[in-house]
C-alpha cells in the first residue's frame, strides 16, 4: 500500500530507482603534496524517490497535480510499512502523467499512466 498525505496512490506503482541513491558522500582532491585527501560523510535528506507504472483516474491525477503546484509543501509518503517525510521534486519533473487511451473529452474515470517524484527531507 502507498499513501501521500492519506490519499491512496496506485497499488501498481513502483520505486524505480529505491536502490540506486547512497547517503554515503565524497570527495576526493589531490593535495599540493601529491596526498590524496578523502573527505566521507553521511548525507541527511535528499534521497529521491520515483514512483512510477501505476495507473490512475483523471480524478486522482487532477488531486495530486493540486498538491504539485504548492511550493514549500512537505508530505507523509508511506510505501508499505516505511514512512517518508517527502517534497515533490520540482527541478525534475515533479509528475507526469500520460492518458493511457487519448480521448478528446477525458472522463473523471479515465486512466493515466502516472509517474511521481519526490525528495526526503
Amino acid at each position: 500500500m502507498i499513501t501521500l498525505n492519506g490519499i491512496a496512490l496506485p497499488d501498481d506503482l513502483i520505486w524505480a530507482n529505491e536502490f540506486a541513491w547512497s547517503a554515503v558522500r565524497q570527495s576526493a582532491e589531490v593535495a599540493l603534496t601529491g596526498a590524496l585527501i578523502v573527505e566521507e560523510a553521511a548525507q541527511q535528506a535528499g534521497r529521491p524517490i520515483t514512483l512510477t507504472g501505476g495507473w490512475a483516474t483523471r480524478t486522482l491525477v487532477e488531486q495530486l497535480y493540486a498538491l504539485v503546484q504548492l511550493p514549500g509543501q512537505s508530505y507523509s509518503l508511506q510505501i508499505n510499512d516505511q514512512t517518508y517525510n517527502v517534497m515533490f521534486l520540482h527541478t525534475d519533473n515533479a509528475m507526469t502523467a500520460e492518458p493511457v487511451l487519448a480521448v478528446t473529452d477525458p472522463a473523471p474515470t479515465d486512466s493515466y499512466y502516472l509517474t511521481l517524484r519526490f525528495m526526503v527531507v
